[in-house]
This record gives structure tokens, C-alpha cells and sequence, in this order.
């Protein structure tokens, strides 16, 4: 459904960071960046996540979030311990979130600007 989507942050190194490391498990890359943006996909592909600097950023409270897709439960893990290396902070260790489906694994964490961020597979 969706082509792409894109982040305001007001400090694009600090979230360049958390995101080169935070999506590198899942498979995620940076296939772009300038001195006001930087774009995340699948190697050697157009961008499909953007973060972009802007001056003034208000995350949106409890009710969004996003969920990128993992191609395993281990890479659920490394997101989460990326993520938490690089300036994130736990909203939700690894595991089964029967909540959403018997088969739902997925981690969640603050990413450092605020926003609610989850890997996620659904598969037996």
C-alpha cells in the first residue's frame, strides 16, 4: 500500500546513526543522503524511509508508530540491541505479542527523537 514515508528530526547525524545501525539487521540500507535528508531502503534501491532534517519537530503522541518488516525473530533481536546501542530506549523487549497474534514477534523501542519504532515478523 504504501510507496515510501518520511521522519522530520531535528538532528539528522544523531538519527543517522540510530538508523544505519537500528535497520542494518533488518536488511535496510542507506541509498541516499544530503545535508538535509537521508533515505533508507533495500540496497541498490530507491529509498522507501526518509528521515529529514527540519527546525522544529513535534512527534505524534501515544497511537502512532512504525513497524518495519524483519525477515527473521533474530533480526527482531539485533534491531533491538542496535537500536538501544545507538541512542534508542526499550518500549518493548523482543518476543511473542500474542496481544496481536499468536505468532506476532516483534521489539519495540523510542528511537532518540521520540518516535514509537517496531521490527516486526508474523510468521510461524
Amino acid at each position: 500500500m504504501l510507496h515510501h514515508f518520511s521522519l522530520p528530526v531535528s538532528n539528522l547525524a544523531r538519527a543517522g546513526i540510530f538508523y544505519d545501525a537500528a535497520l542494518a539487521p533488518l536488511g535496510y540500507v542507506r541509498v541516499w543522503s544530503d545535508h538535509s535528508a537521508i533515505g533508507y531502503g533495500h540496497a541498490h534501491g530507491e529509498d522507501q524511509f526518509t528521515i529529514k532534517l527540519r527546525p522544529v519537530v513535534a512527534v505524534p503522541g501515544d497511537g502512532f508508530h512504525v513497524a518495519f518488516t524483519a525477515p527473521s525473530r533474530e533480526t527482531v533481536d539485533a534491531f533491538y540491541q542496535a537500536a538501544l546501542k545507538h541512542g534508542g530506549k526499550d518500549n518493548g523487549a523482543p518476543g511473542i505479542h500474542s496481544e496481536y497474534g499468536a505468532h506476532y514477534y516483534a521489539a519495540f523501542v523510542f528511537d532518540p527523537e521520540g518516535y514509537r519504532i517496531e521490527a516486526v515478523i508474523n510468521k510461524a
